[in-house]
């Protein structure tokens, strides 16, 4: 029988979520330092991308990942080799135990690590809350909604910020792309769980494995999902990369879900 995730002890092994900074790029000699980790094929990808920005955050993602996989297995961050599953989720070739995801923003990169166990992650800026509430009809399912239009308006921008992030990060632990129809689960809030998770059976998932939670950091809201029996353990990393060694940072007291 799987352990109660009520009373089981946390994950032995913390997760790592890892930051950095496309901006940081604009520091020509960090870019070469970068674009140096990346293979022939990565480094023709990012010549091919047309603005200067999309280039700093191609780099910034695909070092970022080196340098947090590097900081749990002994392989130097230009070693390491990734591939692609038939969905388009990136894992390491060839595998070594651990599991990552990425997600990339004009301002923030982030990685999130963890040793057997399916992770995703979704990082979005707050500005594009207004932008997403529109969409709401279409990405979000008929619960998610009567919650959102419950709220009073000035509070929709951020729920709907807040879900977007977090049905990305399942879309993307489960590694099956919008092959997943957004409006065939659910992120409902309120009750003792704080917020639950609700899969159609059709999905073929069960939504007890998962323990997720939502942090901000440098302007963004982050969801953060892993397929584990218990609430995890978690770090915050910030590798400036070239400019700075990585520092641990503290991390704000928000709770991981159900609870």
């Amino acid at each position: 029988m799987p352990p109660d995730p009520l009373t089981a002890e946390p994950h032995p092994e913390p997760l790592e979520l890892w930051c950095a900074y496309p901006d940081d790029l604009l520091d020509a000699s960090v870019a070469a330092a970068c674009a140096d980790l990346l293979t022939p094929d990565e480094q023709a990808r990012c010549e091919q991308l047309r603005f200067e920005p999309n280039r700093r955050e191609f780099l910034a993602s695909r070092a970022l990942v080196r340098i947090a996989l590097s900081h749990h297995h002994p392989i130097p961050p230009e070693a390491w080799r990734f591939r692609a599953t038939s969905h388009g989720k990136p894992e390491t070739d060839p595998a070594c135990g651990l599991s990552f995801n990425i997600s990339n923003t004009p301002g923030l990169v982030v990685c999130l690590i963890a040793r057997g166990a399916q992770v995703g992650i979704d990082a979005e800026p707050y500005a594009r809350a207004a932008e997403i509430l529109p969409l709401a009809p279409d990405v979000l399912s008929l619960g998610e909604q009567a919650q959102l239009h419950a709220l009073p308006a000035e509070a929709r921008p951020d729920r709907a910020l807040s879900l977007w992030t977090l049905k990305e990060a399942y879309i993307k632990a489960r590694g099956l792309g919008l092959s997943l129809p957004l409006a065939r689960f659910s992120f409902l809030f309120g009750g003792v769980p704080g917020i639950h998770l609700e899969i159609d059976p059709a999905l073929g998932d069960t939504p007890g494995r998962w323990r997720f939670r939502l942090l901000d950091h440098a302007g963004h809201r982050i969801a953060l999902l892993a397929a584990l029996p218990a609430e995890p353990a978690l770090q915050l990393w910030e590798s400036r990369l070239f400019a700075a060694p990585p520092r641990q940072l503290p991390l704000p007291p928000e709770p991981w879900f159900p609870r």
